[in-house]
C-alpha cells in the first residue's frame, strides 16, 4: 500500500533582488525545537536564516528560519536511530542499501532507502504567535528541490511544500514543545492553521516519491535505487513577496557497501585444515 501525500501541485519562483537579509547555512538545532512525532531529537540541522519586512508587517523586521538533516531511518533492526553522520556543515553520510524491512505500509521494498530527510520552516522567531496572515506560514511561498541524480549533477524536482490544500505536516508556534505539533485533518482545518501557525516540519524519505504508484510521484526519482552509491542535493527555500529570506541546503553521500576481505592467512588455513580433513577420512579408511 502506497502512502497518501496530500500534494497537489507544483511551484516554480523566480528570486528578485530586494532590501531583505539572509544569512548563510549553519550547523545548529532548529526553532523551536522537534514538534514532529515523539522521540525524536533536536541537533545536526543545517539552518539557514534571514529577515523581511513589508507594509503588512509593523514593527521590527520578522526572523525567518529553514532547516534540513538527514539521518539513518532504518538500522539493522529496521528501528529509527538518531544516527547523522553528519561532517557539521552540510554533509550527511549512510550506507547504500534498502532498508531491512522498510514502512509497514510498503514491507521489504527494494527502494526504501534507510535513510530519511527532516525539513523545518519557523517564520516568525521573535513572538510566540505569528501575526494572522502576515507572518504565519501562508504569508510566504516556499521551494523544496528534491535531486533524483546520483551522479555529480542534479536532477531536482522543485515545488511548494506548504503551500497545498492539504498535508500531513506537524505545525505550531513558538511555544510548541517536542512532539505537539498539530496534523490537521482536513483540507478546511489545514488551511485555518497555515494562518496561525509560524511552524510546520515534516520528516520524509524517497519511498514516498520514487514510485508512479505514490499519491505524489516525483519524476527525477523514477530510477532511484538505494543499493546504488551516489550523491543527493535537497534544498529549501523562502520567500516573502517573490523575494527569497532565506534558504538551506543539504548533501546526502551514499557510500558502495563491500564485503570485508579476509586476511590473505586465512585461505592458507582453510585449505590446510582440508587437507587434515581429508588425511583423517584416509585414515579411517585404512
Amino acid at each position: 500500500m502506497a502512502r497518501r501525500i496530500r500534494l497537489i501541485s507544483t511551484v516554480y519562483f523566480g528570486v528578485i533582488a530586494c532590501g531583505l537579509t539572509a544569512g548563510m547555512a549553519q550547523a545548529a538545532d532548529i526553532s523551536p525545537n522537534i514538534v514532529f512525532g515523539s522521540g525524536n531529537t533536536n541537533g545536526s540541522f543545517t539552518v539557514g536564516t534571514g529577515s523581511y519586512n513589508g507594509p503588512n508587517i509593523t514593527g521590527p523586521d520578522a526572523k525567518l528560519e529553514v532547516g534540513l538533516r538527514a539521518k539513518l531511518r532504518f538500522d539493522e533492526n529496521n528501528a529509527p536511530s538518531a544516527t547523522y553522520n553528519y561532517d557539521g556543515v552540510d554533509t550527511y553520510t549512510f550506507d547504500a542499501g534498502a532498508a531491512p524491512g522498510g514502512f509497514n505500509w510498503d514491507k521489504n521494498s527494494p527502494t526504501t532507502p534507510v535513510w530519511s530527510f527532516d525539513w523545518s520552516v519557523a517564520t516568525e522567531l521573535d513572538f510566540t504567535q505569528p501575526s494572522f496572515n502576515n507572518t504565519s506560514l501562508n504569508a510566504l511561498t516556499y521551494e523544496m528541490r528534491i535531486d533524483g541524480d546520483a551522479g555529480a549533477g542534479t536532477d531536482f524536482f522543485a515545488f511548494d511544500p506548504i503551500n497545498q490544500p492539504y498535508w500531513d505536516h506537524a505545525l505550531g508556534n513558538m511555544a510548541t514543545g517536542n512532539g505537539d505539533g498539530i496534523v490537521a485533518a482536513s483540507p478546511s482545518e489545514y488551511a485555518y492553521y497555515l494562518g496561525t501557525s509560524s511552524v510546520a516540519q515534516n520528516s520524509w524519505n524517497y519511498e514516498f516519491f520514487n514510485e508512479p504508484s505514490d499519491g505524489f510521484f516525483m519524476s527525477p526519482l523514477a530510477t532511484f535505487d538505494p543499493s546504488v552509491a551516489g550523491n543527493y542535493r535537497i534544498e529549501f527555500e523562502a520567500f516573502y513577496n517573490g523575494n527569497s529570506v532565506a534558504s538551506t541546503g543539504i548533501n546526502v553521500v551514499v557510500n558502495a557497501t563491500t564485503p570485508v576481505p579476509l586476511p590473505a592467512s586465512l585461505p592458507m588455513l582453510g585449505a590446510a585444515l582440508g587437507g587434515i580433513a581429508v588425511l583423517r577420512r584416509h585414515r579411517r579408511k585404512a
